[in-house]
Order: C-alpha cells, then structure tokens, then sequence
C-alpha cells in the first residue's frame, strides 16, 4: 500500500501552493500524532463493508494465538459485564474428536485442577472447558468450584483473561469455529463501553483483542472486517508510540508498541491472502520494507520470518530472502528460507543438503528442531528415499515431538507404505498418549492421525 496518498482541495485565486507534505498511514511507526489518511486501498475496504458482510464467505481456521503482555492495571469504574456470562453463548465440546488412547481417565486431568497447570501440561480441551465452567458458574462438582471459582460480573480482568483462554484454547485443539461463534458476544472491541472512564484505558487485554478480530471476522463471514479492525488497532498503537515517547517515558514500552505496530502490518498482509487478494497483499508487504529495524527485536527475528513466509506463499522468493539477509531473521533465519525457497522452485536436491547441513549444526548442540526435520523429510520423499524420511519422523516422535504437521506426514508415509496404516496409526496414537504431557499440547485429535 501507498501511504504517501492523502485528500487534496482545490486552491482558488493566483495564490502559489507550497508542495503537500507526505503523511504516514497507520501501519507506520512514526512517532506523530495518527490523524493521517489510511491508504486508497483500506478507504476502499471501509466503503465496502457493509455490502461485504451479506456476501463473504467465512475464512479458513485460524491460527494458533501468541502470547502478549499483560494490559497496564489501572483504576477503572464498576461496569457490568454479565452479558459474557451467559452459558447459550458457549458450545459443549465433543470427546468424540479425540482418540480412544487420549480419552482413558487415567491419563485425563482431574477436575479440580487449576487452569495455569491445564495450560502448562497441554490440555488446551480442558482448559477450555473449565474456563467455561468459571465464566457460567456452572462447575461439575465442589472441588471443581474451588478451583475455577466463578467469575465477578464486574471483574473484568479476570473475564478476559478467562475468556481468552477459552478462545484460544479452540483454536489450539482445531475447533476455530466454535471460538469464532462465541467471539461474537464480544461484539465492538473498538466501542467506548470497553474503555476506562477515567483514564482512557481499554479494558481488554491486547491479545484478546488482537485474536478477537480475526475470530469475529469468521464468525460475522466477513473477511473485510479483520483489515479494518486491523487498522484501528494501528491507529492505536501509533498513539500509543508518540505518547511513550515522551520525556520520562520508558524506551521499553516504546518498543513494545512498535513491536505490536510491525506485528499489525504483518497480520494485515495474512488477512489479504486468505481474502485471495494476492495482488494486494504483495502491495502491502512491499510497505513494510521501511520498517526493518522492528522485525527482529529482541534477536528472534520472528516477524522477518512471518514477513518472508508470506512472501513465499506469493510466489516470491527473491523477497523472501530479502527480508532474512543480513541477519535480519535471526541467527538461523536465511539458512532456513533459503532452504524453503529451493523447494518452492522444486530444487529438492539442493534444499536436502542446507537441511541436513541444519540438523547437523543443531544436533551438536544437543537441539532437535522438528521444523527442520520435517522439512528435510520432504525434500527425501520428493527424491525418492521414503524410508529414510518415516525413519527421521519416528524418531522425533520418540524424542517427545508430536505437532499435527509431524503426525499427519507421518501417517501419510504410512498410507503410502503400506494398505494396512489403520494399525500403525492407532499404534502411533497410543504411542504419542503414553509421552508425559508438555506445555505444546498432549492431546491430539483424530485429525492429527487421519482418523
């Protein structure tokens, strides 16, 4: 997108006009105040809006939430927030989904365990339904109560945090839809009645906020929606930089705030894809390039990879290194797209040997990345050495890696080596339920073994 576009007026008499000065959208992290235009491109999303939400369609799951910081804790007035209590907002979730290994009782967690040890141990499921349990005062037994003690209608901290909880822990255990009905109660995250009124502060925790656009998105089927909401938040978080940035203020909280604005700039990028707009989203991360020095804060390079995946997806490679070079995405970043984006010009060959050359470089030092093996896994099945690959999978598996990625390829080498797979995959399953639990998520769905 073009930020540099702005209204103009016309100028009457013989007066002589100084040149316009350029104006900063709202993806940009000047530190100014944000009364700029937004680019041609969002204007044409707002017109458009209302007409979007009778025709579009609902997006693709959503990925899973990141973690963000916890709001600032100021003194805010009693409001009511009874109307997120009511349990017709939220759905039962089924057990069928699960396989029989994951179900035994002895493996499941008690019912009186804390939320924190749910999420620590990886049973986003029952996290998800105890969350409920606190939000309707609803608890299935007295132990159960003292745990998840029902929430305040007046404590909103607490109805936040158990409500992102709740959302995000559908989305971990492959049940978006759901989340993205219920987030619909939220209703305008952007209105007044969600700020304090005494300091000006929102209420809501910026990574319920940041997750609830691109549910409330699926859930209305309107796709527009997540750029706009999108933009309002940079709006946001542009103020915010300009007011952190004053004398006294803390640098950290400065960065913070750029840190979230480069995030927003990415997640609009990722809204335009699944909108199938690729012609817009290559515009708009083309914007981005000027904000370099806020993809790799704290040297994890994290938004720079986000950056250059998105790029891949588009079918450029050449920006997609672009944005790694020079260190710029982390310590093992450039290796890793350079590794990608041989296999997306189907150079397999070339892309297994900067895998291996990977795995090696981590295994001395006592790491074993599953992305990494995984990939290379790949580029071994598309040169024709499958054996090799189940045998590399299987082995992660043992050392404790099971994400759905890794599961599901596993058992489609075993379709493909085999007619009888339905034993290897149930002997998988219980293979992956007798690991201990950790915080990435014990249980698994059948849709992890292709069940």
């Amino acid at each position: 997108m073009d930020f540099s576009q702005g209204h103009t007026r016309n100028k009457s008499g013989a007066r002589p006009s100084r040149p316009r000065s350029s104006t900063k959208g709202p993806l940009d992290a000047e530190e100014a105040p944000v009364m700029s235009p937004i680019s041609s491109q969002a204007a044409r999303f707002s017109s458009t809006h209302q007409a979007s939400s009778r025709t579009s369609s609902p997006l693709p799951r959503s990925p899973a939430p990141p973690k963000s910081p916890a709001p600032s804790t100021a003194p805010v007035t009693s409001k009511d927030f009874s109307f997120l209590l009511r349990p017709e907002i939220y759905h039962q979730i089924s057990p069928l989904s699960v396989p029989t290994p994951f179900r035994s009782p002895p493996r499941q967690p008690a019912p009186d365990t804390p939320i924190p040890d749910l999420l620590s141990r990886g049973h986003f499921r029952a996290a998800a339904i105890a969350a409920v349990q606190a939000l309707t005062s609803s608890p299935v037994s007295a132990t159960a109560a003292a745990a998840h003690p029902p929430a305040d209608p007046a404590d909103h901290a607490r109805i936040f945090e158990l409500l992102y909880t709740r959302l995000a822990c559908l989305c971990l255990i492959d049940a978006a839809p759901l989340a993205a009905q219920e987030a619909k109660a939220l209703e305008d995250l952007n209105s007044a009645f969600y700020l304090d009124p005494l300091s000006g502060a929102h209420l809501a925790p910026w990574a319920l906020r940041v997750l609830g656009v691109r549910l409330q998105a699926i859930g209305f089927g309107d796709p527009r929606r997540a750029v706009m909401s999108y933009y309002e938040l940079a709006r946001e978080a542009r103020l915010q930089v300009a007011r952190a940035g004053g004398k006294g203020r803390d640098p950290s909280e400065v960065e913070l705030w750029k840190r979230r604005l480069a995030e927003l700039g990415v997640k609009v990028a990722g809204a335009l894809v699944e909108m199938d707009d690729l012609a817009g989203a290559a515009e708009h991360l083309a914007t981005l390039g000027g904000g370099d020095q806020h993809f790799n804060v704290g040297g994890d390079g994290r938004l720079a990879m986000s950056r250059a995946l998105l790029w891949l997806h588009l079918g450029d490679v050449e920006a997609a290194r672009r944005c790694v070079k020079d260190g710029k995405g982390g310590e093992t970043g450039e290796s890793i797209v350079n590794a990608l984006a041989d296999m997306a010009d189907g150079e397999y060959e070339a892309a297994l040997e900067k895998w291996k050359t990977l795995r090696r470089t981590m295994e001395e030092n006592n790491v074993h990345d599953e992305m990494v093996g995984v990939n290379m896994t790949v580029c071994l099945l598309y040169t024709g050495n499958m054996a090799e690959a189940r045998d590399i999978l299987e082995g992660l598996v043992d050392t404790g890696q099971t994400s759905h990625t890794l599961l599901f390829n596993l058992t489609t080498m075993y379709e493909l080596c085999t007619d009888r797979h339905k034993n290897l995959k149930m002997r998988l399953a219980e293979r992956v339920a007798s690991k201990p639990p950790t915080s990435q998520g014990w249980e698994k769905t059948n849709a992890d073994f292709k069940l």
